[in-house]
């Protein structure tokens, strides 16, 4: 029962960061990033407040404060990033190159922590990167560094990169506290950061129209799905496994974006895509 609970989970974790993306680009046209972050997180946290007695007996110290503040500015300032890409981006590119967050996961271990990456690491490291040509690129483009000079690129991977460091200390505060508390506290963080950056960026505070208050609200609701079903899987798995197995939302994402958004060569970007899962597996794994 436990393990068909867990699937679940994983299955609502791999689908609802993709339809969110569809929803975020459709309202980035109207709104800016910052605006649509802010009322996705005040939908989230007020439904937190009827569990509001869970962080009020909790005992705490300064490594969680330290902890929970540092996964909000780096969830929210990540939220941005992403939320920016997809407007200016294509859905069936921007999912799937998130592949590249097991490689940059190497990369710092390596340059930080002096660890050799595993032949098997290498093998994933070289399938995500060929694969990734599937992706970047159409069948008549030659490959060229020139791709990474693109806005969108630029910011999905500037999210990819504050994500994954958000990942590791997601699971510390879950090993501290509970997967409920992590979740409450991740909602109330969201919007505090998100407050302060719409002062700082000078964002006028409006109030949106009923449509774009309900996709706002329904943006929440699946940004919450995730995080909790995140939360959930990571107190469960070994977070290296986890992310491995959330990459299986890239398959999505390049489905949605040819559905929503009529992009091209979606077989080729399939083809892509399972190089590049294939790949993170074998590094994460």
């Amino acid at each position: 029962m436990q393990n068909i609970i867990l699937f679940i989970f994983i299955i609502i974790r791999i689908c609802s960061n993709p339809v969110a993306g569809v929803i975020q680009k459709k309202l980035s046209v109207r709104r800016g990033a910052i605006v649509i972050n802010f009322y996705s997180y005040l939908f989230l946290s007020l439904l937190c407040l009827s569990k509001i007695n869970l962080i009020k007996e909790f005992n705490y110290t300064n490594e969680f404060i330290s902890l929970v503040l540092t996964c909000g500015i780096l969830c929210t300032t990540g939220m941005i990033c992403m939320i920016k890409a997809v407007r200016i981006g294509e859905l069936s590119v921007l999912g799937p190159i998130n592949s590249y967050k097991s490689v940059i996961g190497l990369i710092i271990a390596f340059i930080f922590l002096k660890e050799i990456p595993s032949f098997q690491g290498i093998i994933g490291m070289i399938l995500i990167i060929y694969g990734s040509k599937f992706i970047l690129y159409s069948k008549e483009e030659k490959p060229s560094f020139n791709v990474f000079k693109r806005k969108d690129i630029q910011l999905r991977f500037t999210a990819m990169t504050l994500t994954a460091i958000e990942a590791v200390l997601l699971k510390k505060i879950i090993l501290i506290s509970s997967v409920e508390i992590c979740f409450i506290f991740w909602c109330f963080m969201g919007l505090f950061w998100s407050l302060i950056l719409m002062f700082i960026s000078d964002k006028k505070f409006i109030i949106p129209n009923i449509k774009d208050m309900a996709l706002m609200f329904i943006t929440g609701l699946l940004l919450g799905l995730m995080q909790y079903s995140t939360n959930f899987v990571f107190e469960r798995m070994n977070v290296g496994y986890a992310l491995a197995l959330f990459q299986l939302s890239a398959i999505v994402t390049v489905l949605l974006g040819a559905k929503f958004f009529m992009e091209k060569n979606i077989m080729y970007k399939l083809s892509g895509s399972i190089i590049m899962i294939v790949g993170s597996y074998l590094i994460l794994c």
